[in-house]
């Protein structure tokens, strides 16, 4: 129960462990885990980012999975997943519990498209993730969900299966610091290349004081026309790529979840 409840970190690499105190869920009442049975302390770390602009929405994350914070497990660890064609969501919890919940919001999201002849709007697919958290077996599951339909959006979801649509928002172990930058720095409107710029210096801020981020940097930028997902393998790295418009080429790990090609490309 502990190892299970306690660990955070990608599709891709799923063996780290992180740290952020979320308490008792005691807004799980409706037939989930019943919050009484989970240890006073779940930990989750990393630190996670999203933002809305003119153009699109960005996503972005470090790479790093630790134990509590005091020791690394990995260093390349994708916490951003694709869920449909210009919609990604970014997540800290427990492994099982996040790779069960991508495929299932994946499937319905795919069920919502051939039921009704069109895919869902980011909202929909925000409302449907936040029921699946909060009815789910999902024990610890943070998630910041960003897409592009009629318009840009950026949705935060909490443990509880909440769902509040913001202008930006951050999660993990590192969110107070993110915060702050997002703070100073973020303006409504901000064209996607500033805003690239936004979020990647959010995550690295947090990096700075953060013993469970660090490492390297996802970054995720939908637009009306695509989305692209891109792996650095510093956070400077990431950063960098914001400042003069180029970036790494897109992440085609062999390791990703095996439907991802064919349910959002």
């Amino acid at each position: 129960m502990q190892s299970e409840t306690n660990f955070e970190t990608s599709f891709l690499e799923p063996n780290g462990l992180q740290s952020i105190d979320y308490g008792r869920r005691s807004d799980r009442d409706d037939g989930g885990t019943d919050p009484h049975t989970l240890p006073n302390e779940i930990k989750t770390g990393t630190t996670t980012v999203g933002a809305v602009g003119a153009d699109g929405v960005v996503l972005a994350a470090d790479t790093r999975a630790s134990l509590g914070g005091r020791f690394v497990t990995n260093r390349s660890a994708r916490k951003i997943e694709p869920v449909a064609d210009r919609t990604a969501v970014a997540f800290s919890g427990s492994v099982s519990d996040a790779q069960s919940f991508v495929r299932h919001l994946r499937a319905e999201l795919r069920e919502y498209e051939l039921r009704h002849g069109d895919a869902a709007s980011v909202e929909t697919a925000a409302t449907v993730a936040g029921d699946l958290v909060r009815r789910g077996p999902y024990r610890i599951l943070d998630l910041v969900l960003a897409g592009v339909d009629d318009g840009p959006a950026v949705y935060q979801i909490g443990g509880g299966g909440g769902v509040m649509e913001t202008a930006y928002a951050a999660s993990g172990s590192g969110m107070q610091l993110a915060y702050g930058s997002l703070e100073g720095s973020y303006e409504p409107d901000l064209p996607l290349a500033d805003l690239r710029r936004v979020v990647a210096t959010a995550v690295e801020s947090a990096t700075e004081r953060d013993t469970a981020s660090g490492d390297g940097m996802t970054i995720a930028t939908s637009t009306a026309d695509s989305l692209d997902l891109e792996q650095f393998g510093s956070v400077a790295d990431g950063v960098a790529s914001t400042a003069d418009g180029a970036g790494a080429a897109r992440s085609n790990d062999p390791n990703a979840i095996d439907e991802s090609d064919e349910e959002v490309r």
